[in-house]
């Protein structure tokens, strides 16, 4: 990565962190903090503020006051320092180094692609000469962004870098689990960007139904689970809130018979397990066809074998991200014991050989598709492999579930593959691939999986009110 001398004299003490409202850092009014843990090692994070409703009611104050503006200087400073967010992403995520530098990448990517992103106001055609009809996209003032902690950086840059390029003035609301990259990222941004305009503000539980009830808040970005962006979604009907959802997956892939089963198996198992399973987007069912399913899970079981448990080597998997969502991912495991299905690589049990919430990257040959860790969405390191041998079958089994955020179908056949993945219930389909990021273009979910998209010139428009306006000669 590339830096400049002029951000890399901006200094960032990764060791304090305070709330950013106004453009000054701030401690929470109560004095009140909190912390997180390391979860591969279980060593404390520093201190964060536990935010009140009082900050809350001043971050907004200052919000609506604030200029609207976007810094190009403000991602090239994000650049200088991404080494250190990188650094600081391992310790409160606990993905491995090498998936927090890619992670800085993509948010990278997220901040430049929102910078040349324009919406200009577009005349359209009117019934008569005497008259002119303009469609212009306006900002809708104060949005929240509300990030949740598996990708915390990548999704909070994607949030703010649309929000402050359609002219608005932007509230980060970190995970209570992961606050400290957001908090950096709003401070450094209160060098480039009048006060008010980026905020942070850390805190507990209470934080997102504040900030969600909030009349002084004009929209919220939310990612996280369906059950919290249902609550989300009902608190801000109260105030009639505009909502961008993306919520959870259960992405289903498609491997047809005559794939390179060398070439393919490394970028499947590689994505499946790609942040220890904890990404919304990633395949979470592998649906095999018959002829191939046995060569095909010998070979995914030496690929798993292959991964390490630690965050510092690049062919390895990190642990789970924090305590609740180790308990969940276990519970799964414990059903998957509970009924007897059978257990290819992995196992049901944690390693005992570490600190940390670590789970061994598990693969389940051939459950039925009613059991929960087909069902479910795992968000952990399991993955359910199954067999399938009629095309229109496996493209039910497929759509057979409340969720639709992405998908894909593996051939060497284009006609074949296409006519799958076009009948495939999903907001992204893709073809010999899959979660392959460009956070430039739209991203967002079908059925229970979102509302609007993130990304693209579509996503950037759902940070702006549309308004026409009618001009007539006098």
């Amino acid at each position: 990565m590339g830096s400049n001398g002029k951000h890399d004299s901006i200094k960032l003490d990764f060791a304090v962190f305070r709330n950013v409202v106004n453009g000054k850092l701030v401690d929470s009014s109560s004095k009140k903090t909190r912390y997180s843990v390391n979860p591969a090692t279980f060593e404390q994070n520093p201190s964060v503020p536990a935010t009140t409703l009082k900050d809350v009611d001043e971050a907004v104050k200052s919000a609506r006051k604030a200029s609207k503006m976007a810094s190009t200087s403000f991602t090239d400073a994000v650049e200088a320092h991404a080494e250190e967010f990188a650094q600081m992403l391992v310790k409160e995520q606990g993905k491995t180094i090498y998936e927090a530098r890619g992670e800085l990448q993509v948010s990278l990517q997220a901040l430049r692609g929102s910078c040349v992103l324009t919406l200009p106001d577009e005349e359209m055609a009117a019934s008569n000469n005497s008259r002119t009809i303009i469609k212009r996209y306006i900002p809708l003032g104060v949005v929240v962004g509300i990030v949740p902690w598996n990708y915390p950086m990548f999704l909070a840059c994607k949030m703010l870098g649309q929000g402050l390029a359609a002219g608005n003035a932007f509230i980060l609301k970190p995970s209570p689990f992961t606050p400290y990259c957001n908090l950096k990222l709003a401070e450094l941004g209160s060098y480039f960007f009048p006060p008010g305009v980026l905020q942070a503000l850390s805190g507990e539980d209470d934080l997102g139904p504040w900030l969600t009830a909030h009349p002084g808040i004009d929209k919220v970005s939310f990612a996280g689970s369906i059950a919290t962006g249902k609550r989300v979604m009902q608190a801000c009907s109260s105030t009639l809130k505009r909502v961008t959802l993306e919520l959870g997956g259960n992405d289903p892939l498609i491997v047809c018979a005559d794939v390179d089963i060398a070439s393919v198996v490394p970028t499947v198992a590689y994505t499946a397990f790609a942040n220890s399973g904890q990404i919304c987007s990633i395949p979470k069912r592998i649906y095999v066809h018959e002829s191939i399913y046995q060569e095909f899970l010998s070979a995914m079981v030496a690929n798993i074998k292959s991964l390490k448990l630690t965050t510092e080597e690049q062919a390895a998997i990190g642990p789970i991200s924090n305590k609740p969502q180790y308990e969940r991912v276990k519970q799964l495991l414990a059903d998957i014991e509970e009924n007897k299905l059978t257990v290819s690589a992995g196992s049901t049990s944690p390693p005992g050989d570490k600190p940390g919430f670590f789970l061994s990257p598990t693969l389940i040959d051939n459950p039925p598709d009613d059991s929960r860790i087909v069902a479910e969405e795992p968000f952990g390191p399991i993955l359910p492999l199954m067999k399938w041998s009629d095309e229109l079958d496996v493209i039910q089994r497929a759509n057979n579930t409340e969720y639709g955020l992405g998908a894909s179908v593996w051939s060497r056949d284009a006609a074949q593959a296409e006519r799958i993945a076009r009948q495939l219930e999903a907001g992204t389909i893709w073809i010999n691939t899959h979660a392959e990021p460009d956070p430039n273009v739209e991203f967002g979910g079908h059925k229970y999986s979102g509302i609007g998209v993130e990304g693209g010139i579509e996503g950037l428009k759902g940070y702006c009110n549309l308004q026409i306006m009618w001009k007539k000669l006098c």
